[in-house]
Protein backbone atom coordinates (compact mmCIF):
# COMPACT_ATOMS: atom_id res chain seq x y z
CA UNK A 1 0.00 0.00 0.00
CA UNK A 2 2.59 2.47 0.59
CA UNK A 3 4.67 1.71 -2.35
CA UNK A 4 1.37 2.50 -4.00
CA UNK A 5 0.73 5.95 -2.33
CA UNK A 6 4.66 6.51 -3.44
CA UNK A 7 4.13 5.91 -7.26
CA UNK A 8 0.90 7.76 -7.02
CA UNK A 9 2.90 10.89 -5.23
CA UNK A 10 5.82 10.61 -8.01
CA UNK A 11 3.27 10.30 -10.99
CA UNK A 12 1.33 13.52 -9.57
CA UNK A 13 4.61 15.43 -9.31
CA UNK A 14 5.64 14.55 -12.84
CA UNK A 15 5.30 17.50 -15.37
CA UNK A 16 2.50 17.58 -17.83
CA UNK A 17 4.19 17.24 -20.58
CA UNK A 18 6.31 14.58 -19.38
CA UNK A 19 2.72 12.03 -19.11
CA UNK A 20 0.74 10.55 -21.85
CA UNK A 21 -1.43 12.73 -24.56
CA UNK A 22 -5.13 12.59 -23.36
CA UNK A 23 -6.79 9.95 -25.93
CA UNK A 24 -8.57 12.94 -27.90
CA UNK A 25 -5.36 14.93 -28.18
CA UNK A 26 -3.19 11.91 -29.31
CA UNK A 27 -6.46 11.79 -32.05
CA UNK A 28 -6.42 15.14 -32.64
CA UNK A 29 -2.76 15.07 -33.24
CA UNK A 30 -3.04 11.64 -36.16
CA UNK A 31 -5.78 13.22 -38.08
CA UNK A 32 -4.58 16.75 -38.36
CA UNK A 33 -1.76 16.29 -41.06
CA UNK A 34 -4.46 14.57 -43.42
CA UNK A 35 -6.68 17.29 -42.24
CA UNK A 36 -6.73 20.46 -45.05
CA UNK A 37 -9.20 23.36 -46.77
CA UNK A 38 -13.05 22.38 -45.72
CA UNK A 39 -12.51 19.94 -42.75
CA UNK A 40 -13.95 20.41 -39.88
CA UNK A 41 -13.66 20.27 -35.87
CA UNK A 42 -16.43 20.38 -33.51
CA UNK A 43 -15.90 21.03 -29.32
CA UNK A 44 -19.05 20.00 -28.46
CA UNK A 45 -21.22 20.04 -25.09
CA UNK A 46 -22.46 16.28 -23.94
CA UNK A 47 -25.84 16.77 -25.23
CA UNK A 48 -24.37 16.94 -28.98
CA UNK A 49 -26.00 14.42 -31.02
CA UNK A 50 -23.84 11.44 -32.58
CA UNK A 51 -24.33 12.61 -36.17
CA UNK A 52 -24.60 9.60 -38.37
CA UNK A 53 -22.82 10.73 -41.60
CA UNK A 54 -19.84 8.58 -42.62
CA UNK A 55 -17.41 11.37 -42.61
CA UNK A 56 -18.28 12.50 -38.83
CA UNK A 57 -16.21 10.77 -36.28
CA UNK A 58 -16.96 11.78 -32.53
CA UNK A 59 -14.64 11.32 -29.76
CA UNK A 60 -14.56 12.22 -26.48
CA UNK A 61 -12.24 15.02 -24.43
CA UNK A 62 -11.60 14.31 -20.60
CA UNK A 63 -11.08 18.32 -20.27
CA UNK A 64 -13.19 20.71 -20.18
CA UNK A 65 -14.89 22.64 -22.63
CA UNK A 66 -12.72 25.90 -22.51
CA UNK A 67 -9.71 24.11 -22.42
CA UNK A 68 -10.60 21.55 -25.12
CA UNK A 69 -11.45 24.64 -27.01
CA UNK A 70 -7.96 26.25 -26.17
CA UNK A 71 -5.85 22.87 -26.87
CA UNK A 72 -7.62 22.68 -30.63
CA UNK A 73 -6.83 26.26 -31.11
CA UNK A 74 -2.63 25.54 -29.85
CA UNK A 75 -3.10 22.59 -31.69
CA UNK A 76 -3.85 24.41 -34.97
CA UNK A 77 -2.08 27.96 -34.88
CA UNK A 78 1.26 25.67 -34.91
CA UNK A 79 0.34 24.16 -37.92
CA UNK A 80 1.69 25.11 -41.23
CA UNK A 81 -1.11 24.12 -44.00
CA UNK A 82 -4.10 24.91 -41.94
CA UNK A 83 -5.88 28.29 -40.37
CA UNK A 84 -9.43 27.95 -38.48
CA UNK A 85 -12.76 29.79 -38.90
CA UNK A 86 -14.18 30.03 -35.76
CA UNK A 87 -18.31 29.72 -35.83
CA UNK A 88 -20.50 29.49 -32.36
CA UNK A 89 -24.15 29.15 -31.85
CA UNK A 90 -26.36 32.26 -32.29
CA UNK A 91 -28.51 31.50 -29.63
CA UNK A 92 -25.47 31.20 -27.12
CA UNK A 93 -25.75 35.14 -26.79
CA UNK A 94 -28.89 35.04 -25.73
CA UNK A 95 -28.68 32.38 -22.76
CA UNK A 96 -30.16 33.17 -19.38
CA UNK A 97 -27.83 32.76 -16.75
CA UNK A 98 -30.97 32.00 -14.68
CA UNK A 99 -31.81 29.65 -17.09
CA UNK A 100 -28.14 27.92 -17.38
CA UNK A 101 -26.02 28.91 -14.74
CA UNK A 102 -22.56 29.41 -15.73
CA UNK A 103 -22.93 30.42 -19.07
CA UNK A 104 -22.02 33.95 -18.45
CA UNK A 105 -18.67 33.19 -17.03
CA UNK A 106 -18.22 30.54 -19.84
CA UNK A 107 -18.94 33.70 -22.69
CA UNK A 108 -16.27 35.41 -20.77
CA UNK A 109 -14.04 32.63 -20.54
CA UNK A 110 -14.51 31.93 -24.25
CA UNK A 111 -14.04 35.21 -25.43
CA UNK A 112 -10.42 35.23 -23.33
CA UNK A 113 -9.38 32.43 -24.90
CA UNK A 114 -10.52 33.98 -28.52
CA UNK A 115 -8.99 37.24 -28.34
CA UNK A 116 -5.62 35.02 -27.09
CA UNK A 117 -5.40 32.75 -30.52
CA UNK A 118 -7.93 34.78 -32.95
CA UNK A 119 -7.11 38.59 -32.49
CA UNK A 120 -7.72 39.48 -36.20
CA UNK A 121 -10.69 36.82 -36.36
CA UNK A 122 -13.84 38.01 -35.99
CA UNK A 123 -15.80 34.40 -34.57
CA UNK A 124 -19.26 34.34 -36.67
CA UNK A 125 -22.50 33.41 -34.93
CA UNK A 126 -24.88 31.47 -36.95
CA UNK A 127 -28.08 29.58 -35.61
CA UNK A 128 -27.29 25.74 -34.12
CA UNK A 129 -29.49 24.36 -36.94
CA UNK A 130 -27.70 26.03 -39.99
CA UNK A 131 -24.22 24.54 -38.57
CA UNK A 132 -25.34 21.38 -37.63
CA UNK A 133 -26.54 21.18 -41.87
CA UNK A 134 -23.26 22.65 -43.22
CA UNK A 135 -21.73 20.05 -41.05
CA UNK A 136 -24.06 17.30 -42.58
CA UNK A 137 -23.54 18.74 -45.98
CA UNK A 138 -19.54 19.06 -45.51
CA UNK A 139 -19.18 15.13 -44.01
CA UNK A 140 -20.55 14.33 -47.38
CA UNK A 141 -17.30 14.92 -48.79
CA UNK A 142 -14.90 15.70 -46.25
CA UNK A 143 -14.40 14.38 -42.34
CA UNK A 144 -15.60 16.05 -39.48
CA UNK A 145 -14.04 15.29 -36.11
CA UNK A 146 -15.98 15.71 -33.01
CA UNK A 147 -14.72 16.59 -29.92
CA UNK A 148 -16.90 15.67 -27.08
CA UNK A 149 -16.82 17.26 -23.57
CA UNK A 150 -18.94 17.04 -20.30
CA UNK A 151 -20.59 20.92 -20.22
CA UNK A 152 -24.13 21.12 -19.35
CA UNK A 153 -24.87 24.35 -20.82
CA UNK A 154 -26.98 24.40 -23.82
CA UNK A 155 -25.56 26.76 -27.43
CA UNK A 156 -21.50 26.37 -26.06
CA UNK A 157 -20.10 24.29 -28.94
CA UNK A 158 -17.56 25.50 -30.89
CA UNK A 159 -17.02 24.88 -34.87
CA UNK A 160 -14.09 24.75 -36.57
CA UNK A 161 -13.63 25.08 -40.37
CA UNK A 162 -10.45 24.61 -41.79
CA UNK A 163 -9.10 26.65 -44.45
CA UNK A 164 -5.70 26.61 -46.09
CA UNK A 165 -3.26 28.68 -44.03
CA UNK A 166 -1.15 29.49 -47.08
CA UNK A 167 -4.17 31.21 -49.71
CA UNK A 168 -6.44 33.59 -48.00
CA UNK A 169 -9.87 33.77 -48.87
CA UNK A 170 -8.92 37.62 -50.62
CA UNK A 171 -6.10 35.62 -52.93
CA UNK A 172 -8.80 32.95 -53.52
CA UNK A 173 -11.55 35.91 -54.41
CA UNK A 174 -8.67 37.44 -56.68
CA UNK A 175 -7.96 34.32 -58.25
CA UNK A 176 -11.88 33.43 -59.12
CA UNK A 177 -12.26 37.13 -60.18
CA UNK A 178 -9.16 37.25 -62.53
CA UNK A 179 -10.95 33.92 -64.11
CA UNK A 180 -14.42 35.81 -65.19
Amino acid sequence: MKTLAMALLICSLLPAQQRPAAPWRATLADRLPYYGHRNWIVIADSAYPLQSAPGIETILSDESQVETVRQVLTVLAGAKHVRPIVYTDKELGSVPEQDAVGVTAYRQLLSGVFEKFLPDQKVQSTLHDQVIHQLDEAAKTFHVLIVKTNMTIPYTSVFIELRAAYWGDDAEQRLRQSMQ
